[in-house]
């Protein structure tokens, strides 16, 4: 007998994310994230969970508003980011995002550092101790307290307008400013206990409203500021294991406000001197830097470097090694026809670990740098948060499968293909309500199209199929989805297909090429392949099938609703429709001239892959979904669609979310995205009458 994983089984489960080791390796911290009891948002908790296994896990925090970017210090404190209120000070209404500390030997966590404008995120150098601190100021101000007093008169003003002079001036869910992004480094000593209270209390000030705002928790200079500039945007930063050089990602052209081409937008990789402020070029040119780990002895540097692509060539990434002394370079395994992410150093600086996707699965691979020589280190899954222990021999990640939600486990750093040791943690139930199978298609060009299959296990005769499209379109279904869950979809009795078309990651770099810049054609051509195989198993009733897709997926969607009337009900999710609208409404509008072209000068790809052209062809039912905040693919997308489809008379519904972006991220939103779509499912695959959810 199976287990139900329904609509409210699956929304109570925890979900894992982000794992850190501490220095000695005793100790592995883990986000767990839950509904809060208002079921308007998700919080995250940290959780202890025992590298060796044998400890039961244990929670180490809980406040309402949760706490991420857990880290440990080199003495052993855990170092973790929070906007939860400090005890020590006058209540905020809206306090910022702080940096907090928890001491190794247990107790209450202690607020270092609380800028106006929050944190973003914090690294330690592994031999000195120091900090490195992610933390934005206004333009004007040259540190923290300048920064909450410009903070306080915008407030006080009732402004919140902004000034803009570069381009882009937004990303994904948010406009970018007014503050720019900034790099601060704090000594290791900072995070000693402060002495015992006195019973001395500090004089008030004359007029508490005419008071010099300070930041909370470390006064300045306590906090050194390195780096600063749009040229940090989504810059990512590390320190040299001694704490005196940053290694960071920079955009060169950021302070420039006209953009030609997608190369006017890549990132070069710099050194900074922390004492000096001294500069230098580590990598640059036409491709971008990112990643960037330290080698244990502070010498080298393993970094990402991307080729964004052309309209002809397809983007390949791949791992450069770079000699922080003499400056030179290169390719590290350039064969490795994968796209390598999170490099890894072991402790020994002769080997680095990476994750990547590859054909269905995430594995983790091991390179030694003498000889280049490449060992996949895992069979099966999908690894993500790789920690590597200091005895070099352990390596600890989170892991799951399609069909198992993620968990902490350990892995050795040298044998190749194993199963992983999974370690006790809050993880939630794995859905046994239906089996998950690898299901390989021919495409018309003879190349393999690779799927996965989630069949309900509890049926009788043939199922109705529903045909999920990953987004991206540089991705791949690998992996646990907390967003489009195949098995909630299952519990109503219908199989889900996931599959890989051209544009999806970890077949190769030929395998994208097929789809770059052409997304009507093999991508569309291969997911019709792939579901006319899956169809042809006796356990699929052929005649009823869905499809449903959001991002690259909804677009894909809306292609297929133009191309084909084969299935019975599509369902579109913050989905592209009019490419030519789409190039300049989203917020990286030149970003998809790597594969469209300048539409200023030629539009026609543009205009051959647009959905909209197609729309007097549609006859499928469809239901439109978006959220007002998405900036990645605006609303106005959908607007067009429904307008379009209400013009052509089409059947459709629009499902809108005025509080959410690209994802729905509140639970109880969640909860009316599952049970619209299941209701509309049901409709066309079941024949049954359209229930509105109740709150709807």
């Amino acid at each position: 007998m199976t287990t139900s994983f329904d609509l409210e089984t699956f929304l109570q489960q925890p979900r894992l994310a982000g794992l850190a080791l501490s220095p000695d390796g005793q100790r592995l911290v883990v986000g767990v994230a839950t509904a809060a009891p208002d079921a308007q948002r998700f919080r995250t908790a940290l959780w202890v969970i025992d590298p060796e296994g044998e400890a039961a896990p244990r929670q180490l925090s809980r406040s309402a508003p949760g706490e991420s970017s857990a880290t440990f210090a080199t003495d052993g404190t855990l170092l973790f980011v929070s906007a939860r209120p400090d005890p020590d000070a006058k209540p905020e209404e809206d306090p910022p995002a702080g940096l907090w500390a928890l001491p190794p030997g247990g107790g209450e966590a202690r607020l270092l550092l609380a800028p106006a404008g929050g944190l973003e995120g914090v690294k330690v150098a592994e031999e000195a101790g120091d900090l490195l601190v992610s933390a934005a100021l206004h333009p004007g101000a040259d540190g923290f307290v300048a920064d909450r007093e410009q903070t306080k008169a915008r407030k006080d003003a009732g402004v919140t307008a902004q000034l803009f002079t570069t381009y882009p001036i937004r990303f994904w869910d948010h406009y970018l400013g007014p503050r720019e992004p900034a790099r601060w480094v704090v000594a290791a000593d900072a995070l000693s206990e402060p002495d015992a209270p006195t019973s001395v209390m500090p004089a008030p000030a004359a007029n508490e409203d005419e008071a010099t705002p300070q930041p909370r928790g470390l006064a300045e200079p306590s906090a050194r500021l390195v780096a600063r500039g749009i040229g940090l945007r989504n810059a990512e930063s590390v320190l040299t294991p001694d704490g005196g050089t940053l290694i960071t990602s920079w955009r060169p052209n950021a302070e420039e406000f006209g953009i030609e081409s997608p190369q006017d937008m890549t990132s070069e990789l710099i050194a900074i001197d922390v004492a000096s402020g001294d500069r230098r070029t580590l990598a640059s040119g036409e491709r971008s830097y990112g990643s960037p780990a330290v080698s244990p002895d502070g010498s080298k540097v393993i970094c990402v470097a991307a080729d964004l692509g052309t309209p002809d060539s397809a983007a390949e990434h791949t791992l450069v090694l770079i000699d922080l002394q003499d400056g030179s370079s290169r390719e590290v395994a350039p064969d490795l026809d994968l796209w390598p992410s999170n490099p890894q150093w072991l402790p020994s600086g002769d080997a680095i670990v990476f994750e990547t996707d590859e054909a269905g699965h995430r594995p983790v691979f091991r390179i030694d740098l003498d000889n280049d020589e490449v060992t996949r280190l895992t069979a099966a899954g999908a690894y993500t948060d790789v920690c590597v222990a200091q005895d070099g021999e352990r390596l600890f990640a989170l892991y799951a499968q399609v069909g198992s939600p993620h968990r902490p486990v350990r892995l050795d750093t040298s044998t190749s293909d194993q199963e992983p040791t999974e370690l006790p943690s809050p993880v939630g139930i794995t859905p046994d309500n239906a089996t998950v199978e690898r299901v390989v298609a021919t495409a018309e060009d003879g190349v393999e199209v690779g799927s996965w299959l989630v069949m309900p296990t509890d049926t009788d005769g043939p199922v109705p199929l529903v045909v999920f499209i990953h987004g991206g379109p540089l991705s791949s279904w690998n992996t646990w989805h907390w967003r489009w869950s195949p098995f909630v979809v299952a519990e109503q009795g219908y199989a889900v297909l996931l599959p890989d078309p051209a544009l999806s990651t970890g077949y190769g770099r030929g395998f994208i090429q097929r789809g770059w810049g052409r997304w009507g054609e093999a991508p569309f051509t291969d997911l019709m392949t792939a579901v006319e195989t899956a169809a042809s198993d006796e356990r699929i009733d052929a005649d009823r099938v869905a499809a449903a897709g959001g991002s690259f997926g909804g677009y894909m969607a809306n292609w297929v609703a133009g191309q084909t009337d084969r299935f019975r009900g599509i369902i579109t999710h913050a989905s592209l429709w009019s490419l030519e609208n789409f190039h300049g409404t989203t917020d990286m509008g030149v970003f998809w001239e790597r594969e469209f072209g300048d539409p200023y000068t030629d539009p026609s790809r543009y205009e051959a892959n647009s959905p909209n052209k197609q729309v007097g062809n549609i006859t499928t039912p469809m239901l439109v979904i978006h959220g007002e905040k998405d900036l990645r693919v605006p609303v106005s997308e959908s607007l067009i669609l429904w307008t379009d489809l209400a013009r052509n008379g089409a059947d459709a519904r629009f499902l809108y979310f005025p509080d959410e972006n690209h994802w729905v991220l509140k639970p109880q939103n969640a909860r009316l995205w599952y049970q619209t779509v299941l209701g509309f499912l049901r409709e066309h695959l079941s024949d049954e009458p359209f229930e509105t959810p109740d709150l709807l």
